[in-house]
């Protein structure tokens, strides 16, 4: 497997603050690689160490197997970067930010192919001002593809967004993925990660506390599924213990909830209930969530719009 990304050791102070302390991880060519944290976590100094933007104090860092602080000019033409505080002067046209852009970088894409395979077709001569929240984050994915790059970094892309347009911004950024690229996302939603995400990497304090797949990391946290119902008589509790993988029956604010490991057993209690003749109503389920390992690991909530 190719790396587009290797790290080793990074480190960065801020006079007694260990803002990164040690990191070391890869990022996998062609993968979407996430990156959270809760607020001061250190991801927003790791991520600008490996773009190039800041200087690190210790470790290694290569893109593409260069070094982001010697070979700038050259790592710069093969990615790009949507920065969380992007911006463009105000009455600027789509069209001109774009050829602006372009014009950065030796070789760039055609773009206006480019808006049309971002939902933007017709844009072009559209100021930036009076787009939708959603179409100015595409616009700003646009200027961070405009040449052609093999690797993007998309920083905090859809806060602020509705969730209609979250979802279309989504698909766009599987779109890329597929296209070939490789993509490196931060993101404060657990849904978001959870749906995008091939590996993600979860950072807090400085260091990387937990790296993985998705299920591979809710897998590490060990956590029961559940599921919870009504029920019109009355509840079989002893038989419903004796399903293969249950492992508690109990009645919360009149609901019956079953805690289990596996995938088998809400299968298994359905049937004792059938033959019961009885019949689960309103039935939910619930399995862990990145949600869930982000609280057990660092004992806090992620909240929209906090910083890295």
């Amino acid at each position: 497997m190719t790396t587009a990304i290797s790290c080793a050791n990074v480190s960065k102070r801020y006079g007694d603050v260990r803002a990164v302390d040690g990191v070391s991880f890869e990022v996998h060519e062609g993968e979407i690689f996430g990156m959270i944290g809760p607020n001061g976590a250190g991801k927003t100094t790791l991520i600008e160490c490996v773009e190039g933007l800041r200087e690190r104090d210790g470790g290694t860092v290569e893109v593409f197997g260069m070094d982001p602080e010697r070979h700038t000019r050259a790592i710069r033409e093969r990615t790009g970067i949507q920065l969380q505080s992007a911006a463009l002067p105000q009455r600027i046209r789509v069209g001109e930010a774009l050829d602006l852009f372009a014009a950065f970088y030796r070789r760039s894409t055609d773009w206006r192919s480019l808006l049309a395979r971002l939902g933007l077709e017709g844009k072009a001569r559209s100021y930036v001002e009076r787009l939708s929240g959603g179409e100015r984050q595409r616009v700003f994915i646009a200027l961070a593809l405009v040449n052609a790059p093999e690797l993007v970094f998309l920083d905090e892309l859809t806060t602020g967004l509705d969730p209609q347009a979250r979802l279309a911004i989504w698909d766009v950024i599987r779109d890329i993925r597929d296209g070939g690229t490789t993509v490196f996302l931060t993101t404060h939603f657990m849904e978001e990660a959870e749906r995008l995400c091939d590996r993600v990497a979860l950072v807090d304090h400085g260091r990387i506390v937990a790296l993985d797949t998705v299920p591979g990391l809710i897998a590490s946290l060990g956590a029961e599924n559940s599921m919870s119902f009504t029920l019109d008589g009355a509840v079989p509790a002893e038989r419903l213990k004796a399903v293969d993988g249950v492992t508690k029956v109990e009645q919360v604010d009149g609901r019956v909830v079953i805690h289990g490991n596996g995938a088998r057993f809400p299968h298994g209690a359905l049937s004792v209930l059938a033959e019961d003749g009885l019949w689960a109503q309103d039935l939910r389920t619930r399995q862990p969530t990145l949600e869930d390992v982000f609280l057990a690991l660092t004992g806090r909530e992620l909240r929209e719009g906090e910083a890295g």
